[in-house]
């Protein structure tokens, strides 16, 4: 792969194990050019499968567990989360007043996450020093008796507890902060140029057999196979039922990236596809909402809101307010005013199908709505966006979501471990030095035309600046190829 990326290298000799290349002269011109497409594609699928498949197995492995998270918090934290359901419940002023005697004065009351379902806890958030980032203490509250039923540390709008928290940096950085995201990126980044190419790979040899039944006129009987052949069928196969899958996963994964990321949030802004954002903001321009997410009238500069600690008691106000507008979910989240001048937050906080993902702003001190945003008015774009992030974290259609996930990121995995003992099983058995096999023959670019060349360098520089990672990994592939062709050519010198 590498070696056909830097240009032709006819000066070198053919290296006796891995890079015997048939002559040019072999080919007359009557007989057309050889094929180069594909044992290029051979020669990627082999190097990038090669190089970077311990980090897309280490990827799917921890996305397998993560997959399951959501069912496993329901059991190992069931004393937190649920509760007996009662004849009676408390208004969330009370409920928030119990949460703020237990954290006492040390936090701030920054958000409310009400009982969802009858038998479920009242979630409060506190910030708190000694939090890192994202960070927040719960305290979960029983709606019917006010009972106390846990004090856990919780992260990110997901409001993951300690043990999927725990599994999702393991995914995203193996525990090793903003450098370990790199393996990450790289992971999902190469996954779906692997699977691309091995779905192309995959047609290829299916219309070649396709085109020998059509020569010889007969069908070929089903063989037994053995050793490399064996191996390469279950790989072939486990690839062909994961690929779109895998491709899915690549391309929302990248979303969460750092480099690939900010360049797909640029491309989005770019041609108008970003998700409407609610303004919270009741300075200058701003005003009651006409139900439609569109204000009128206006607010002086001197009427922003609060600027001390929320009051409990506006919490079930502004509660009931939303959800006579557009906030009619089970699982939502009240957000105080961050800053004066700022509005109460109410928004649907789980990403369902077809439309959870409503928000509404109101003004903490006249109680009229300020801005809303609905799901359903949302750009295709940014519904496939929310879409897609749902589905990847496994959150969209609930415990079914999360086992298909679990399947596809283990035949992910044994498509790689497959990979390597195609490797192993190919190695020349005959010579001492043979640890492994020798990749696909290189010298595929010397028989593609002017335009496939074209395309080729196209295509990578493409792919290299949107995917950063893919660019530096791809040069540091034929960098090494190159050295590998030249000591080699030396030695037989």
């Amino acid at each position: 792969m590498a070696e056909t990326l830097a240009g032709d290298q006819s000066n070198l000799p053919a290296d006796t194990d891995t890079d015997r290349t048939p002559p040019n002269r072999s080919n007359p011109p009557n007989q057309g050019r050889r094929p180069w497409f594909g044992p290029l594609l051979r020669r990627l699928h082999f190097y990038a499968g090669l190089l970077v498949g311990p980090f897309i197995l280490v990827a799917a492995t921890s996305g397998a567990l993560y997959a399951l998270t959501p069912a496993l918090e329901q059991v190992v934290y069931d004393h937190e989360l649920h509760a007996p359901v009662t004849d009676t419940r408390l208004s969330l002023a009370e409920q928030i007043v119990i949460a703020q005697q237990e954290v006492g004065e040390t936090g701030a009351l920054i958000a409310v996450r009400p009982a969802p379902e009858p038998g479920d806890t009242t979630r409060v958030m506190f910030a708190q020093d000694g939090l890192g980032s994202s960070e927040t203490r719960a305290i979960f509250v029983d709606p019917g008796t006010g009972e106390i039923r846990g004090d856990l540390v919780a992260y990110g709008s997901s409001g993951s507890l300690p043990l999927r928290t725990w599994i999702s940096n393991l995914h995203r950085n193996l525990h090793l902060g903003d450098p370990g995201r790199l393996y990450s990126e790289l992971a999902a980044s190469w996954l779906g140029i692997v699977a691309t190419a091995g779905l192309v790979l995959w047609i290829f040899r299916l219309r070649a057999a396709r085109r020998a039944a059509a020569v010889t006129g007969a069908v070929a009987r089903p063989k037994r196979r053995t050793g490399y052949r064996r191996v390469l069928s279950w790989h072939t196969t486990v690839g062909a039922v994961v690929v779109l899958a895998a491709l899915f996963l690549s391309v929302t994964g990248i979303t969460w990236s750092k480099y690939g990321g900010a360049n797909f949030d640029g491309l989005r802004a770019a041609v108008g596809w970003t998700t409407p954002a609610l303004d919270t903001s009741l300075t200058g321009e701003g005003g009651a909402s006409d139900g439609g997410g569109h204000s009128h009238g206006a607010h002086g500069d001197d009427s922003g809101g609060p600027s001390g600690p929320a009051n409990p008691a506006t919490f079930d106000a502004v509660l009931a307010i939303a959800q006579r507008i557009n906030v009619d979910a089970a699982q939502i989240e009240i957000t105080p005013p961050a800053e004066p001048g700022t509005a109460w937050v109410v928004k649907e906080n789980k990403r369902s199908f077809p439309t959870a993902g409503d928000s509404v702003a109101i003004d903490g001190g006249t109680m009229q709505v300020t801005d809303r945003t609905d799901f359903a008015e949302f750009p295709l774009i940014a519904k496939l966006s929310s879409w897609g992030i749902a589905l990847h974290m496994g959150v969209m259609f609930g415990l079914a979501n999360q086992l298909v996930l679990f399947a596809l990121a283990l035949g992910i995995g044994s498509m790689v471990v497959l990979g390597y003992l195609m490797w192993w099983k190919r190695r020349p058995t005959r010579e001492p030095r043979g640890l492994a096999g020798p990749p696909p023959a290189r010298g595929a670019l010397r028989g593609a035309p002017w335009w496939g060349l074209a395309v080729v360098a196209v295509c990578a520089v493409a792919i290299g600046w949107f995917l950063p990672l893919v660019g530096y990994t791809l040069a540091a592939f034929v960098l090494v190829d190159v050295l590998i062709g030249v000591v080699r050519a030396r030695q037989r010198a």
